[in-house]
């Protein structure tokens, strides 16, 4: 896959949508989706599209819907942490810009985590760690800034995992999940590319 084209092919999608992104993140967000495509052909990292050329509601959904929260960031936060990464995004995309801070990636499958591990070092993600395990090994007791999610159930029990973990005023990121817990406030929203 030719980097230099998917970048160009991310820098559109990305414009359409009204983002101004540095060509050094764009060349990122490629190298994230060509890494993704090749080990998704391995193990099962996404069900989305891949093939060359990778198609515009794939590029969308992994790269632009995070890129589009880049506006709604906290500017003071110093402890991410990414739930369920699985196949990296919203992290690594968010990554590629937002580089305050340090960002723990948690995961419990063995395989994904070699496979973020090996993104974090091909995109070259400063202070960024990939953990195997559950978030309920996370012992952080309210010390994280922000926590980014996708896709992940929210029930009783995620609720109240997330309810221990995030600071007080800190920022809970929810992609493609819902959350209707009373300690969470809605603060903003953003209009992703899909329309949600």
């Amino acid at each position: 896959m030719n980097i230099e084209l998917l970048a160009e092919h991310v820098g559109l999608r990305v414009a359409r949508h009204g983002l101004v992104i540095p060509e050094s993140a764009l060349l990122a967000c490629a190298t994230y989706l060509s890494e993704l495509s090749r080990w998704n052909q391995r193990i099962n990292l996404t069900a989305l599209p891949l093939g060359f050329p990778i198609p515009d509601l794939t590029i969308d959904k992994l790269i632009v819907e995070p890129l589009t929260a880049t506006t709604l960031l906290p500017s003071a936060s110093r402890v991410w942490v990414d739930v369920g990464s699985g196949g990296g995004s919203p992290a690594v995309p968010l990554r590629t810009v937002w580089r305050n801070g340090s960002l723990t990636m948690v995961e419990s499958r063995e395989r994904k985590c070699a496979f973020l591990r090996e993104v974090v070092r091909r995109v070259g993600l400063s202070s960024t760690q990939v953990l195997t395990g559950r978030v309920e090994a996370l012992h952080r007791d309210g010390l994280v800034d922000l926590v980014t999610i996708r896709a992940v159930k929210v029930d009783d029990q995620v609720a109240q995992l997330l309810r221990g973990l995030v600071a007080p005023g800190g920022f809970l990121f929810a992609f493609g999940s819902r959350l209707n817990d009373d300690a969470f406030t809605l603060e903003n929203q953003a209009l992703l590319p899909d329309g949600s």
